[in-house]
Parts: structure tokens; C-alpha cells; sequence
């Protein structure tokens, strides 16, 4: 048969839906009067109230769901969320696990550190337990940041091919012009690097930042915006159009330039496990570890991985979540690499993540839950962010370690099993 099978069961299954009663006009579009939901640019207890109410007349609000989400302490402190949120009605609790002690010897950080983990996948923190405690029982996972820089891509739409390749001409022969007006909206954030790509007549310009202490998303698209609107008012061949981000950057998505050139800080991370910490932490031996090893890679490769790990996203959300980061970076924080070989003191564990998007001040980072977060792993001032980077690899490697041993001994869906469905 050309037509697949599950192809065919799942066309029947929509035309028994779509022919039932009504379905049919159901999916076409609806004039029926509504009234505009009135939202909130901040945040107070007096608009939290508001929005309640608003839900209440158009019937969307059950009393328990407010009395959960727009708790007395979230009143009591509906302000501190105003420079982070708009149309808030509440705050969402997320229970948080810790892992550690987790010894992390890096360029940066330095100590053993305690991670809090928000999630509500039961087995993830006892899994990252596991593997910090044999990362640390090896002595510490090794850190560097080898490689630091925000991307933000303008993008410039010209009549011609000659017309942007003037522009670019212009561009590089004025950098120290548009650094001076991209660098005067902030008193972090340098232009380090501006990379030209034409694309016949649209122009991206690879704009690579450091951003000190903070993750700098939005200080780098500021920065970008100055820079731009100083190239099209001197630059005397003139763009029909143009903005502030082309998509080339890789922001919050899993790209190839991403894994190739970074974006945020690029980290390698890793630690030799003696066989002896491997049996009797892991439950396995090294054999095992590297003949899993193997078949996950080879289905990395044969699925298109961007990089080829096993689940980086587990730590980078749940630790992402808990300290106050953007969570949407997770998208492409989750690309690298992992790798395991046999050394002569064990077996070799490392991650390399060229996306690792972190700070240490701004953003999620002020909120009061957050910051106690943050505070817990204990790393403030000037370096913080990149030790936070660092701990972050760090974590990430843990995680891969665990899930490793637990395939290769078999133990992955009993760990669930007991830990999610019979606790």
C-alpha cells in the first residue's frame, strides 16, 4: 500500500470528528460579541484584584483557582513583579529539590555548591543527586568558560546586491562609530565583535556583546537597536527597510551557528570516574556505560541532533526556573556535546555547551524567591555570571553521567517506577 497504514487510521479518526453534530460550523469563524479583556502593565494588589474581577464578568474565574494563584504573600509583594511581568493575577508555586554537594574545580567557580532544582518530574533530582555525588567523590568536575558573547542580528533590506554591498563596506569601515552608539545605551555591554553576511540584497550583522553579570537578552537588543538606527541615519546608501533581529542569532532556538560559534558563554566540563565510584555509586561499570554510549550516539547522529546528549533540558529548565533565568534559552542552551572514553584512571565524562545563557543579576534574578535561589548557590559579584556558567555545565554533566549508568544497567524505568509512581 503507497498510503501508510497509521496515515489512513488517522484521517478516518478527523472525518469521524469533523462530521459529527455541529463540528462542521464550529470550525468556521464567530462574530459573537465579546467584550476586550482590560489587562495591567503593572503590578499591585489593587490590579491583581482588578484582573479578577474582569475574569469574573466574563466568567473565567473560579474562586479556589484565585485564592491559589493570588495568595496574601503574592498581594503582599505584587510590586517587586512589575518590571517582569504584565497582566499578572498571581504567582505559581513549583516545588524545589536541591542537589549537592557538588565539587565544581573551574576557571571561575570554585567550592562545593548546593543547585536548587524547580520541577514537578519526580526522579529528576534524585538522578542529578546521583551523579553529583560521583562527580564529587571523584574529586570535582573540571570547568572553563572557553568563550563569551551575545548575539543579536540586525538585518538590512536593500534595492540591489550592489546597494548592500556598499552598506557593508560602510560598516566595517565605520565599526568604531556604531560601537560608540550601541555601547552608550548601557554601562555593561561591549561590542566585541561585528560579523557582515550578505544574502544578495539583505545584510545581517553578526553583533556579539559581553554583557558582565547579567544574561543581557535585553540589553544587547537595545544596544543593537542604537546601532542600527546610527547605520541607516549616516550610511549613505540607504536600506527600504530594516531590523533589529534578522533570526540569525539563534536566539531561544537550536541552530547551527549556535553549535558552532556559541551564544552566551561556551563551557566544557568534566571528570574522571575511578571504577570503584562507578559500581558503587552508579550501580554499573564502565563497560556497560561505554557500550550505551556508543548506540546513543549513533541515534543522536541518525536523528539530526543539533550536538548529541541525553538531556541536558531537564537541569537547564528545572535550575533555569529556580534561579530566575529565561527559561525559553533552554531552547538553545540544550545543544552540545557529551562525550565518554575509557582513561587510564576510569572513565572520562564531559559536556562541552556553547549556548549556556545565565545571569546573576537582572531579570527573573530581583524576584524574592529567585534571588533566596541564587543566594543558595552563593555566587555574587564581579566573575558570577561565568561561575554560574560553569555550575551550570557542570550540572548538565552530572545529569548525563546518571542517565548513562541508569540505561546501561537497565535501572532507568524502574527509577521511575519507584520514584514517580509508587513514592
Amino acid at each position: 500500500m503507497i498510503v501508510p497504514n497509521h496515515v489512513l487510521e488517522m484521517l478516518q479518526r478527523v472525518r469521524e470528528l469533523y462530521f459529527r453534530q455541529g463540528r462542521e460550523e464550529r470550525m468556521l469563524p464567530s462574530d459573537a460579541a465579546l467584550s476586550r479583556f482590560r489587562g495591567a502593565q503593572s503590578a499591585s494588589a489593587e490590579s491583581i484584584r482588578g484582573l479578577w474581577e474582569a475574569l469574573r464578568g466574563q466568567g473565567h474565574a473560579p474562586s479556589e483557582s484565585e485564592a491559589v494563584l493570588a495568595d496574601p504573600e503574592t498581594l503582599a509583594t505584587a510590586e517587586c513583579y512589575s518590571t517582569n511581568i504584565e497582566n499578572m493575577i498571581g504567582t505559581v508555586k513549583l516545588p524545589v529539590g536541591v542537589v549537592g554537594p557538588l565539587r565544581v574545580r573551574g576557571l571561575h567557580a570554585d567550592g562545593d555548591f548546593h543547585l536548587p532544582l524547580a520541577t514537578t518530574e519526580a526522579a529528576l533530582v534524585a538522578s542529578y543527586a546521583r551523579g553529583a555525588w560521583a562527580a564529587t567523590r571523584a574529586g570535582g568536575i573540571s570547568t572553563a568558560v572557553l568563550y563569551e558573547g551575545v548575539l543579536r542580528t540586525p538585518a538590512f533590506v536593500f534595492e540591489s546586491l550592489l546597494d548592500a554591498g556598499r552598506f557593508v563596506e560602510w560598516a566595517v569601515s565605520h565599526v568604531e562609530r556604531l560601537k560608540a552608539a550601541a555601547e552608550a545605551t548601557t554601562s555593561h555591554g561591549k561590542l566585541v565583535s561585528l560579523e557582515p553576511v550578505i544574502d544578495n540584497n539583505v545584510v545581517f550583522l553578526l553583533c556579539r556583546y559581553t554583557t558582565g553579570e547579567a544574561a543581557g537578552q535585553n540589553m544587547v537588543t537595545i544596544a543593537t537597536e542604537a546601532l542600527g538606527k546610527a547605520a541607516v541615519a549616516e550610511c549613505p546608501t540607504k536600506p527600504l527597510r530594516w531590523y533589529v533581529e534578522g533570526n540569525f542569532s539563534g536566539d531561544k532556538k537550536a541552530t547551527s551557528l549556535g553549535t558552532i560559534t556559541g551564544r552566551g558563554r561556551k563551557v566544557s566540563a568534566s571528570v574522571i570516574l575511578p571504577p570503584e565510584v562507578v559500581r558503587s555509586v552508579l550501580r554499573t561499570d564502565i563497560d556497560a556505560m561505554l557500550d550505551y554510549g556508543r548506540v546513543a550516539g549513533l541515534g543522536a547522529l541518525l536523528s539530526g541532533q543539533f550536538g548529541a546528549q541525553a538531556h541536558y533540558a531537564n537541569a537547564l529548565a528545572a535550575f533555569y526556573i529556580a534561579t530566575g533565568q529565561d527559561a525559553a534559552c533552554v531552547a538553545e542552551s540544550a545543544v552540545g556535546f557529551t562525550r565518554m572514553e575509557r582513561r587510564e584512571g576510569g572513565i572520562f565524562c564531559s559536556v562541552t555547551m556553547p549556548n549556556i545563557l545565565v545571569g546573576t543579576v537582572g531579570g527573573g534574578t530581583r524576584l524574592p524567591s529567585q534571588r533566596a535561589a541564587l543566594n543558595l548557590v552563593g555566587l555574587e559579584g564581579p566573575g558570577s555570571a561565568a561561575a554560574l556558567a560553569e555550575v551550570t555545565a557542570a550540572l548538565c554533566l552530572c545529569g548525563e553521567i546518571s542517565i548513562v549508568a541508569a540505561m546501561a544497567a537497565g535501572h532507568f524505568a524502574s527509577a521511575h517506577d519507584k520514584l514517580a509512581r509508587k513514592r
